[in-house]
Formats: C-alpha cells, structure tokens, sequence
C-alpha cells in the first residue's frame, strides 16, 4: 500500500486494488477496502478528537496515530497549579512545533506540565477549534519520501482568550502571570503582530487609545500583553523571559521595542508606576531573546483531511471565522524543523535541548536567522511566491520543475546570498540550502502554495533581501551593482502588485497590510511596451520600510525599473524575462 496512504485498514488481509492519480503516483482504492471491510462482517470505527474519543485508544493505535503518553489529567492539574510556559498566537506552527516539543518532552518524563495556549488576535479559534476538541488536535507530518506520521497532540493544558473585556480569561492570564513558576512565554503572532504602526509609521489607533487608557483594558495585542507584564511586576517584579519566535531579523528586539514603548507611554501618562520601565528594561527580571525558528507548516489541506477521513476521524471540518482565519483540528506540516534560543532565561527553563531545541548564544543566533530568514530560506520562498502567482503555480513544489524559477532561487542563494552569510558553526548554510532546495522545497506530498507565502510580502522584503542589500554595501569586496536577481525579485513584485498573471488574466492578491499603500501606483500600469515605469514606481522605490533601503540611494532603482518595464511589456513577458535573465 502506498506510504501516504496508509490507514487503519493496513493490518486487513485483503487486496487493495490501486489506482493512478493524474500525475502518475499510485493510490490504494480505500473505497474498496471499505468495501472488503463490510463484506467481511467488520465494522468502520469511527474516531472522534477530545476527551471521550481518545479513551478508545486501540482503534486510534490500530489506524496508526501516536496518540500522548502521558496521564493528561495529572499534567492538565500539574499545569493549572504551577504554570511554567504561556504561548501567544495558537496557530499552525505552534501546533506541529512547539507543542509537539512539549509533547516528546511529558511522554519521557522530562516534563510534568503542559502549554498554556493564549489567543489574542481571533478568538474565535479558542471558542470554535480548541475547545470543542479539548485542546487535542492532530499533527500530520508529510515526509518527502510519502510516509505519513500521524500524532495526536495533547500537549496543550488550557486555551484562553487574551481578551480584557471577558472578564474570566483577563482574570485566569492574570492570576498565572502572577505565579513563580512561570518562566516564559512565547509568540507565534506574526511579525506585523509587534507593529504599533500603520504603513504611514503613525500609531494604531488601538495602540493610540491604549497608550491613554492604561493597563487596564487593553485592546490591541502589545498592549494586551504590555498589561500582563505590568501585572507581573505589581506581583513582585518577578522574572521571565518574553521569547518571540516568529521569523523576523532581531525578533526579540521587536518585541522588546513594543514593551517598552508601551511602559514608557503608561508611565508618560500616569498610568503606571515609574518602577515599571525599570522592569521591563532589567535583563536580570524581564529578558526578550532572540530565536530563529523553521518549520513549514502550510494552512490545513484539504488532501490530508481525505486521509485522516479515511481513518475514521470525525469532525474535521475546518472554520473559518469572522475574521477570515482558517483553523482545522489538524496541521499539516513538513518532517524538518528547526529552533535555535539564546539562552537567556532569568527565572530557569525547562530542558527543552532534550527536545531538540538548540540553546546557544545571541551572536550565533543572529548568525543563524541571518543565514536562514536572510539568505537560505526565506528570500527563496519569495521569489517563488512572487513568481508562482505571477505564473499560475497553485503548489510550490511544482515551482521546483520550473527550470527558470530553480536558477533563480538557486542564484539568489548560492550567488548572491552566501557571499554575505557568517557560518554559524551550528548549521552549514550551504549544507542547509542544499536540503531547501533538493528535499524540502521540492517536497510533493506539502501542500503549500505561492500564494500563502505570498501574504505580507511588503512586510518581509526588507528582511528578505534589504539585509543582503545592505551587507553589499557595506563590504569592501562586493558591490550592490553586482546584484541582479534580488532586483528581479523587487520588479517582480511590483508586476505581481498589478493583480494580473503572466497569460493575462486577473487573480486575487494575498492579504497585505500595505496594499492600500502600493497598489496605486502601479494601477496606471498596463501590459504594454516602451511605457514610463518609473513614473508610476519611483516613490514605492524610495521606501525603507518596504525594501530595508532607498533603492535610488542604494543604486538599484534604474535595473528594477529596467526589469518592470520588460516584465510589462505584455502577455507572456515574465517567461520571456525570466529566460533572458536567470
């Protein structure tokens, strides 16, 4: 039986008729196993993901599923008693990753508590996914060679809503924000989550009227979180480590930066006491480190969900809430990961290295993220992003057949990338392009598409690749005229921000804070030669904040209007500029 397949139907003894799919791989008829099962008499399990459901752990086991190893009744009161860690941001990733870290970790005995998962931006996912499936959910690893792991993750103790207007979640954050016993928290919110701007660098007008109303009744996220802090230190100034994990350069500093404003606006204002700055700037109390984190975990597919169906699972069905977040009781997510935490943990931590977390130093941290979210991985899941959906791709794996999109990604990491990258020591950079490239990226069993990793683009291209801009400044060996594929990657986004593919035809943009910003600017951009590109751009080109520099003081401004113009010059011009140039 084909490994991706594989269900609970595998210890049968029947023969499985097989079947092609459309791209020639090999896929057991389970409709006809089903078939054999009732002809024999034997009865379809049906599986349904909370508490009462896991208690028929031989139908779970017998489909496969490594179900927690743990007695979770004793870990959910241990937890609730004495909480240790607190996350921020229950999506995708803190599933398939860091609960599933914990995990490992209760099944050994090297933990005895659990996860506190907190929401603080669609609580609807708490209400509507965590809840009615107790805090379980399903981590399905799709593995490059076809097989499947399926675990049950249970991990998570409590989910909670970080919400100041519902009284009993702002109170339960509260009381554990008071506890010794925690030592940290973590995020996975995003990047533009530690913003307390807007595209015009004017502050949000939550983050505005918190900064007047105090802790107290926070609504916007930082602010929430600034609040909890603040009942921390009225608590006794107790230690802790605030530790973002989301992938952004510096990431710690991002979120140290959005405390402290906060801290220093309460105080400004009067509505926190003086001692409270100090806190929150006393690396002996409050510590912000940096991690680099790596994992793709792409949004809950809709071919995995057949398999987990076919298993017997019940209650599947995704949600998609108000706020137009799409949350499944199961992540999908690829084999490899990576975490690396500067060790920087006033009130101790737990032995998460036993779960593969590698703890070191801020200066191999930074080394590491750079080479990762500047050059290895992160710029070259952009450019295929940006040039997937520009080419009609619907899966990055397909991108990977691609023989002009390879060169591309290939020279922006081997050429223009790693002249630029410091080997960390702890990870090869060239070793670590090599397994995006060949295992990860090409992967076809993932299901992620340009488009999901298009979202928020104007949000990451400063990292990206201003980073690499600047390092070529700044050396006296290389030259920013040199480079060639990362101006590609910057006109190429401007002709995706046009909204129509390479055939001509209109597609929907991925959300972006900065759309409203951008668009129009190009809106006076057609598919036609010899047309005054620069007229329409030159602005977008001057801004920092989008691209890490002033591509006219940085001396790119004329090869990326150069690149837009051939990009537009009408249907089948991005084929045509990708050939003559990668």
């Amino acid at each position: 039986m084909n490994k991706l397949f594989d269900s609970n139907l595998r210890n049968q003894e029947f023969v499985l008729k097989r079947h092609k799919f459309h791209d020639g791989r090999a896929k057991s008829d389970i409709s006809l196993a089903f078939l054999s099962v009732k002809r024999f008499g034997m009865e379809e399990k049906k599986m349904r993901l909370d508490e009462q459901g896991l208690q028929d752990r031989q139908a779970w086991e017998a489909a496969g599923y490594e179900l927690p190893g743990f007695n979770r009744e004793q870990m959910i009161a241990r937890t609730k008693e004495v909480p240790f860690w607190v996350h921020f941001g229950a999506g995708n990733i803190f599933k398939a990753f860091l609960a599933n870290v914990v995990q490992r970790l209760l099944n050994d005995g090297t933990l005895d508590r659990g996860l506190v998962a907190a929401e603080g931006f669609d609580y609807e996912i708490v209400e509507k996914m965590n809840r009615p499936h107790d805090d379980y959910n399903i981590l399905v690893t799709l593995k490059a060679d076809g097989n499947v792991e399926k675990t049950v993750i249970g991990s998570i103790a409590e989910s909670l809503m970080l919400d100041f207007d519902n009284q009993d979640a702002s109170l339960r954050l509260k009381e554990i924000f008071r506890k010794d016993s925690l030592q940290m928290c973590t995020f996975t919110i995003t990047e533009k989550g530690y913003s307390l701007v807007d595209g015009t660098g004017s502050y949000l007008p939550a983050v505005e009227a918190d900064f007047k109303g105090g802790p107290d009744a926070p609504s916007s996220y930082m602010g929430k979180v600034a609040a909890l802090l603040y009942t921390r230190y009225q608590a006794g100034q107790k230690p802790i480590a605030m530790v973002s994990t989301d992938n952004c350069s510096h990431n710690g500093d991002k979120l140290y930066a959005a405390i402290s404003t906060f801290a220093k606006k309460w105080v400004e204002n009067g509505r926190a006491e003086e001692g409270f700055l100090r806190y929150v700037d006393d690396r002996e109390k409050v510590t912000y480190p940096w991690t680099m984190i790596d994992k793709i975990t792409p949004r809950p597919d809709p071919s995995v969900e057949k398999i987990l169906l076919e298993d017997g699972v019940e209650g599947l069905e995704p949600v998609i809430t108000s706020r137009n977040t799409y949350v499944a009781p199961f992540v999908n997510a690829e084999e490899c990961e990576y975490l690396v935490v500067e060790d920087a943990f006033p009130n101790g931590r737990p032995a998460l290295e036993k779960g593969g977390v590698i703890f070191t130093d801020r200066e191999t941290v930074d080394k590491v993220e750079k080479m990762k979210v500047c050059t290895c991985l992160n710029p070259l899941h952009t450019a295929l992003a940006v040039y997937g959906c520009l080419l009609g791709y619907q899966k990055i794996s397909e991108e990977m057949q691609d023989e002009e999109l390879v060169k591309l990604v290939q020279r922006i990491g081997y050429t223009e990338g790693l002249p630029v990258v410091v080997d960390p020591g702890i990870l090869a950079p060239r070793e670590f392009i090599d397994t995006v490239l060949t295992v990860r990226v090409p992967n076809p069993f993932m299901p992620d598409t340009p488009q999901r990793i298009a979202t928020d683009t104007s949000q990451k291209l400063a990292i990206r690749f201003g980073e690499t801009v600047k390092a070529y400044q700044r050396s006296p060996e290389l030259t920013v005229q040199s480079l060639e594929m990362i101006p590609l990657v910057f006109a190429g986004w401007l002709r995706y921000l046009m909204a129509v593919d390479d055939a001509g035809n209109a597609f929907t943009l991925s959300p972006d804070p900065l759309l409203d910003t951008v668009c129009p600017y190009v809106k006076g951009l057609a598919l036609k030669p010899d047309q005054d590109v620069e007229a329409h751009v030159a602005e977008v080109l001057k801004m920092k904040q989008i691209f890490g520099v002033d591509l006219y003081e940085a001396g790119l401004a004329e090869k990326v209007c150069g690149y837009l113009q051939e990009l537009t010059a009408g249907v089948g011009a991005v084929r045509s500029t990708l050939q003559k140039y990668v």
